[in-house]
């Protein structure tokens, strides 16, 4: 017997209770775009998919985890919290499995697409910051690829993670990069990412 999901709007007002930086929020908010776009893409459960990108990284404000604990701080702290709240224990397992250092292993689809997305949309989000317009709706994937060989750009997302991420969802870079792209233009009202004039 499944585990029934919390609500959008429960997780949602956790995330906004433990987490006070807007740029935090917004990553979750793109997370969870790009989680939907991939789970329509892949025919799997849309509500699922999103609420898991939504959560993923509430704690992080409470439980920065600089010294990449496997079993403290965040998504651990985080993961307890969410047991005790009932959520499903496959939504637990792809939040620890974002994390490299918990070493626990992704095994679902769901859990590679969070791990491909989470530091990718980072990275979109910077290099669309960056431009004239600050808009993702002009961002262009050669655009991101040049960021990302610019070692002092975005320093704080992990090259290795967004390769490796998207080699083990099984898509290839560039499309993937395309994919997430159009994720966050949908939403990027809601992300900051309409540009100046919006």
């Amino acid at each position: 017997m499944t585990q029934p999901l919390p609500s959008r709007a429960d997780a949602l007002a956790l995330m906004e209770s433990w987490t006070a930086s807007e740029s935090l929020r917004k990553h979750m908010l793109g997370v969870e775009a790009a989680m939907r776009a991939y789970a329509r893409h892949f025919g799997e459960d849309e509500e699922r998919w999103g609420l898991t990108g939504l959560i993923h990284d509430f704690d992080y404000e409470r439980f920065p985890n600089d010294a990449h604990a496997a079993d403290a701080e965040h998504p651990a702290e985080g993961v307890r919290h969410l047991r005790g709240l009932g959520y499903p224990e496959d939504v637990l397992q792809a939040i620890l499995g974002h994390a490299d250092y918990c070493g626990v292993a992704r095994e679902t689809r769901m859990a590679k697409a969070l791990f491909a997305v989470d530091e990718l949309t980072g990275l979109i989000t910077a290099a669309a910051l960056v431009r004239p317009s600050r808009s993702v709706l002009d961002l262009e994937v050669s655009s991101v690829k040049k960021k990302m060989k610019d070692k002092a750009f975005a320093r704080g997302v992990s090259r290795e993670d967004v390769i490796n991420g998207a080699a083990e969802l099984g898509v290839e870079l560039e499309a993937h990069i395309a994919f997430v792209i159009d994720a966050m233009r949908a939403s990027a009202p809601t992300l900051g990412l309409a540009g100046v004039s919006a």
